[in-house]
């Protein structure tokens, strides 16, 4: 059974992030894109329907999947036409703008029973994947502190809806969701969430720094991003009982494939070996270091999960509960700067 989708938006996420993963999956045929620029996307997809609306598109009976790839305040709205037309549903993270615009559509997909999941790709960068091997592993020990950066220099604030003052915008919804999903997917919800939130930018309109402490007891988790960053400061550092674990760089996907290149090219996915990650640890009362080889990195792995859960009733490779909880973080974290205290996560 080949499952055939429709694609709402052709801007940065749609052409770089769904589109080419999706033609990597057999299971899965890209049948139609939503676009008021058809030319864009035939020039990238020349054997694709193009049409104008997104009413067109969930008109159609040949569709069974929907991916949602179009700015956060139209998330909810399209989700909830896709899920209410009876189609199986990927929402671009973040997955919606409040935690009650989730919950709604966890319960219309439960009544109209089809699958709803967000995507959170970066599951699926090189160095979690690492992280989170040596992290089951043990060889830590105990972790006391989980500190994680998606730091950028970025210092002139740009024309376009990331960076404007509407409900969904700024690094925290954006940056944030990525590392909010991963500690999440890592240790689970969290006891308490303090924030520090800022628009540090000259002209910035909306929050392009923040530092979150996500509380479980002896471990710390600390997410932090900022858009003023022009030296390289480590990506992760875990520090346990038996040892530390020290990361470099950013997963290489995202620049592939916007040069074109796609999963099961020569190299696609791996890092640079002087990002290796360094491990220090305590053995038999010697101290050891020495280089972690970086696991290569599979944002396909998600399509290919999503065509699973279609054809078996699997579950979905990120849930909507899961996505749902990401959310909340943020809202916790909102609340906390603008109250200026921790707050309980539940």
């Amino acid at each position: 059974m080949t499952i055939r989708v429709g694609l709402i938006g052709y801007g940065l996420s749609g052409k770089v992030f769904h589109a080419p993963l999706i033609r990597q999956v057999k299971e899965l045929e890209l049948a139609a894109v939503v676009s008021s620029n058809p030319d864009k996307v035939l020039r990238d997809l020349p054997d694709v329907d193009v049409v104008s609306t997104t009413d067109q598109l969930l008109a159609r009976q040949d569709i069974d999947l929907v991916v949602v790839a179009t700015p956060n305040t139209l998330h909810h709205p399209y989700a909830k036409a896709a899920i209410t037309a009876g189609k199986h549903v990927v929402v671009e993270k973040p997955f919606t703008i409040t935690t009650e615009e989730a919950d709604e559509l966890i319960d219309l997909a439960r009544k109209h029973r089809v699958l709803l999941s967000v995507y959170h790709n970066r599951r699926w960068d090189n160095d979690f994947l690492t992280v989170r091997r040596l992290i089951e592993s043990e060889c830590l020990g105990e972790l006391a502190l989980y500190e994680a950066h998606y730091d950028r220099y970025r210092p002139k604030v740009r024309d376009r809806w990331r960076e404007h003052d509407i409900p969904g915008a700024g690094t925290l919804y954006d940056l944030g969701s990525h590392l909010i999903d991963q500690a999440l997917v890592l240790f689970g919800p969290p006891r308490t969430v303090w924030a520090d939130l800022a628009a540090q930018r000259t002209g910035a309109q909306t929050v392009d720094y923040f530092h979150l402490v996500l509380d479980y007891g002896r471990l710390k988790v600390v997410l932090h991003s900022g858009s003023l960053v022009r030296g390289e400061g480590p990506r992760f550092q875990i520090h346990g009982e038996k040892g530390s674990f020290i990361k470099y760089g950013l997963d290489p996907q995202e620049d592939q494939l916007k040069q074109g290149m796609v999963p099961g090219e020569p190299g696609y996915g791996i890092g640079q070996k002087e990002y290796d990650g360094e491990l220090t640890v305590e053995l038999g009362g010697l101290s050891v270091k020495g280089r972690v080889e970086t696991l290569p990195g599979t944002y396909h792995a998600y399509y290919e999960g999503i065509a699973e859960a279609i054809r078996s009733e699997k579950p979905a490779p990120v849930t909507a509960e899961e996505a749902r909880d990401v959310i909340k973080v943020i809202e916790c974290a909102i609340r906390s700067h603008r109250e200026k205290r921790v707050v309980s996560f539940e």
